[in-house]
């Protein structure tokens, strides 16, 4: 454990110091290879800012709107059959949008069922075993100016039903 300790105190600095050390052995000019990055990096930010703003917007309308209750008030007989609660519905389809947004729900069912509770154990589990799909997907294949995304969003949705699937599995053995 000491180990692991040690490791993770210095393992920055030393990263670091390579790169540092690696660049002045290869008389690299180093400062201005990190004005070049730091340049590309605010432009890839200027180029996702749109896609980033329309999806917090459209997570926002979706929560405040009430529109996410209502989905699963409709969707709570299919879930109370599968034995899930309604009330990670509205986490598990936000979850796909916005990991902030998602944290938020996740708060409040904290607040509301308690941290030790069947539901909040199962909204930790899936947000530590979910991904934000669509965020994720926006806003990495629009910086690589990817267009044909194959199998992606298929594979994708299927690793985040089976994670919400799995987590509420797992809190029901704890």
């Amino acid at each position: 454990m000491k180990v692991l300790i040690f490791l993770s105190n210095y393992i920055m600095p030393l990263m670091i110091f390579y790169i540092v050390g690696f660049g002045l052995l290869m008389k690299k000019n180093i400062y201005d290879e990190f004005i070049s990055g730091a340049k590309d990096g605010f432009k890839t930010v200027l180029n996702i800012m749109p896609t980033l703003i329309g999806l917090m917007m459209g997570v926002g309308i979706l929560r405040a709107s009430g529109f996410l209750n209502f989905l699963a008030g409709l969707v709570g007989g299919l879930t109370s059959y599968l034995q899930f609660p309604s009330e990670l519905v509205p986490l598990a389809i936000v979850r796909l949008f916005s990991s902030s947004a998602a944290t938020g729900l996740a708060l409040d069912l904290f607040k509301e069922y308690g941290t030790d509770s069947y539901i909040g154990l199962t909204a930790s589990i899936m947000m530590g075993c979910t991904e934000t799909v669509f965020y994720t997907m926006s806003v990495y294949f629009m910086a690589a100016k990817v267009t044909k995304t194959r199998w992606t969003l298929a594979g994708a949705l299927l690793s985040t039903i089976t994670g919400v699937i799995l987590s509420a599995i797992l809190a029901r053995m704890m």
